[in-house]
């Protein structure tokens, strides 16, 4: 059993969709997280409460804070 310890850091937008998407290319889970993030409304808007804007390749701490917060950890 393999046991990965997620750390809040700054990730790319498809570096973070691998790791919930580890079976994926990254352009293919940069996309289904993409998809996840549209689909959820309240997700959205905290993050762009949190600086985030469509199209950003880099997230903050912060920002992937708010998406951990509601994906749960990958």
């Amino acid at each position: 059993m393999e046991i990965n310890e997620f750390k809040v850091r700054s990730y790319g937008w498809q570096e973070l969709g691998v790791l919930y998407g580890p079976d994926l290319t990254r352009e293919s889970a940069g996309r289904r997280l993409t998809a996840w993030v549209k689909k959820n409304t309240a997700l959205m808007n905290d993050l762009k409460d949190k600086g985030w804007s469509k199209g950003a390749k880099i997230l903050t701490p912060v920002q992937v804070e708010v998406i951990v917060r509601y994906l749960g950890e990958p």
